[in-house]
C-alpha cells in the first residue's frame, strides 16, 4: 500500500505560477513511476505528466508542454508538479498517482491515488 497526499494547491491568477506536492507514505516510494493528472469540473481525468523512478526520466501530455515540470525527491518521498503560466482552463482538482510501469498515462495503470488538491486559475 501507498499513501499518498497533495498540497500546495490555492488561487492563483493567470500567468502566475504553483507547485504542487505529493507526499508519500507506506511502500517503497522510489519502486513507483509517479504521475500527476488533473480532472476539471464536469471532465474525466486527464493525465498530465509522469516520472521514472529515479527521476531522470520524464514524459508529458502536449496540453502541458514548456509550461509544467515534475521532479522527485525519493530520500523525501515526494514528488513536485511545478506549473508555470498558468491559465484559466487549468482549473481543476490536482491528482498526484503511483504506477509501476514507466509511460502509463491511463487512469488504470496507476494502482494508488491521493485525494487531491484544488487549483483555480483566475482571469
Amino acid at each position: 500500500q501507498v499513501q499518498l497526499v497533495e498540497s500546495g494547491g490555492g488561487l492563483v491568477q493567470a500567468g502566475g505560477s504553483l507547485r504542487l506536492s505529493c507526499a508519500a507514505s507506506g511502500h517503497i516510494f522510489s519502486s513507483y513511476v509517479m504521475g500527476w493528472f488533473r480532472q476539471a469540473p464536469g471532465k474525466g481525468r486527464e493525465f498530465l505528466i509522469g516520472i521514472s523512478r529515479s527521476g531522470d526520466s520524464t514524459y508529458y501530455a502536449d496540453s502541458v508542454k514548456g509550461r509544467f515540470t515534475i521532479s522527485r525527491d525519493n530520500a523525501k518521498n515526494t514528488v513536485y508538479l511545478q506549473m508555470n503560466s498558468l491559465e484559466p482552463e487549468d482549473t481543476a482538482v490536482y491528482y498526484c498517482a503511483a504506477a509501476p510501469k514507466y509511460g502509463s498515462s491511463r487512469y488504470s495503470d496507476y494502482n494508488y491515488w491521493g485525494q487531491g488538491t484544488q487549483v483555480t486559475v483566475s482571469s
